[in-house]
């Protein structure tokens, strides 16, 4: 995303709406000119005036706090204004019209965020947890992406790339001078730091991938035979009667999705239509978008009735169900209704086959299951080591990991030096692109306009 870096921006940097104190925030070179045409004066760096703001026609607009900020001991890296006044809509527009008209253009969603990302004050993904951070939908989501703000993520990356550098060159230097005989086919050296860098990569990729279901949650589908209690079990999880709950079989016929935190794990659970041939046309829709969602699921809890006796394949069950082969994402068996049969609450991990007994009614076990959930995604509530993460970074630390398995490949199969060189370069480059050090325009331009304006 380029953009002319010349001109000076402002925006409202406070949300829509009334309120006590409202900003205006300004950055490039016409800072100090914005200054003494608006507040009379210019202004001492870092310090707080209490001042009068002024229209070009000496009339004063509002009277507030400005802070100014010289670069590059700024955010953005430039000199920055920040104007802060009463919290009306009105008074912010007239103080906004003012500052465009003394020579400032309106800045363009996350134009703040993107000139301190050139100006070198922050990486691509520090610059990335400021959007986190504001769109954090729980308390721990929020640290973990001000952990990434302030730079945990990106020191992970840099270290990881720093052991990708070395190897590459230990490698390049024996191919360029084979007359320092380095036998690096049998020296062992090779082996010991790609398996060291794979072993640090898989476990910056797992930390990232907790990280990215901070941000985007967890899908889980509910699924079962009509009257197995799914809608029971939604309402439990939910904490409220989301779901209408009868003794008729196929009261739900339509997919109802709610978003709950489990310990500031997002979950997006959905309750279906239960599986059976369909009786009329209306619930054959619903199956079939039931069938829909389980597919896309990230785990599915299949229901059965513990009062009837049963010795289920997991996955077989699901197909008899669905009458169609689908594609099947990770699957939980609940038998529910235990207050009904007497039993006692209980987790089982058969062959990674795993079954909760519990009850959909009275939250017996229910306890169990979102521990479970916790479980299977490796998920960990303490607020140590986990940082913010996007799909993207996940994308490339994947690509990173793909490039450096296939070189030693290469290396071992064809005694190939120069493409498992080549592999180092583009894993160097894949991990590159998380901070920012090597990626596209396009990439920028896609990230930053995500932004809140003013950000």
């Amino acid at each position: 995303m380029k953009d002319n870096h010349s001109q000076t921006i402002a925006a409202i940097a406070t949300p829509p709406g009334k309120g006590g104190v409202a900003i205006v925030r300004v950055s490039g070179v016409l800072c100090q000119s914005i200054c003494e045409k608006i507040l009379g004066q210019k202004l001492t760096p870092r310090y707080a005036h209490y001042l009068p703001f002024q229209n070009n026609k000496s009339r004063t607009i509002d009277q507030g706090i400005a802070i100014f900020f010289n670069s590059p001991n700024s955010f953005t890296g430039e000199d920055v204004l920040e104007l802060q006044g009463h919290g009306g809509p009105v008074i912010m527009d007239m103080l906004l019209e003012e500052v465009l008209a003394c020579g400032a253009v309106l800045a363009k969603p996350g134009e703040f965020s993107e000139r301190a990302f050139h100006n070198n004050k922050l990486d691509l993904a520090q610059a990335e947890a400021i959007s986190d951070l504001i769109e954090s939908g729980s308390r721990q989501a929020a640290i973990s992406a001000l952990r990434s703000l302030s730079g945990v993520f990106s020191e992970k990356v840099h270290e990881l790339v720093k052991k990708v550098i070395y190897l590459r060159v230990y490698v390049e230097a024996a191919i360029d001078f084979p007359e320092e005989e380095i036998d690096f086919l049998n020296d062992g050296k090779i082996a010991k730091q790609t398996e060291e860098i794979s072993s640090y990569l898989s476990r910056l990729l797992k930390n990232a991938e907790q990280g990215l279901l901070l941000k985007e949650g967890m899908k889980v589908v509910i699924a079962g035979k009509p009257n197995a209690g799914k809608s029971s079990l939604l309402n439990q999880l939910s904490g409220k009667d989301s779901a209408i709950v009868t003794d008729i079989a196929g009261t739900t016929r339509d997919v109802l999705t709610e978003q709950i935190n489990i310990d500031g794990l997002p979950l997006h659970i959905v309750d279906t239509a239960g599986l059976r041939k369909a009786k009329d046309k209306v619930e054959q829709i619903g199956i079939e978008r039931a069938i829909r969602e389980i597919e896309s699921a990230n785990r599915v809890l299949l229901m059965v009735d513990a009062t009837e006796e049963q010795t289920l394949d997991i996955n077989n069950e699901i197909q008899n169900l669905l009458g169609v082969d689908v594609q099947l994402p990770s699957v939980t068996l609940i038998k529910n209704k235990i207050d009904l049969t007497q039993q006692s609450p209980d987790y089982q991990n058969n062959d990674d086959d795993p079954v909760i007994h519990l009850s959909a009614s009275t939250g017996e076990g229910v306890g169990l299951l979102k521990k479970h959930l916790k479980d299977c995604v490796g998920f960990d509530a303490s607020e140590s080591g986990v940082f913010m993460a996007r799909r993207r970074h996940i994308n490339a630390l994947k690509k990173a990991q793909l490039h450096i398995a296939s070189g030693f490949e290469q290396l071992q199969t064809y005694s190939a030096g120069e493409l498992l060189a080549e592999e180092l370069k583009m894993a160097q480059d894949a991990l590159n692109e998380i901070t920012g050090e090597f990626t596209s325009d396009d990439l920028l331009g896609e990230i930053f306009t995500s932004f809140c304006i003013g950000k």
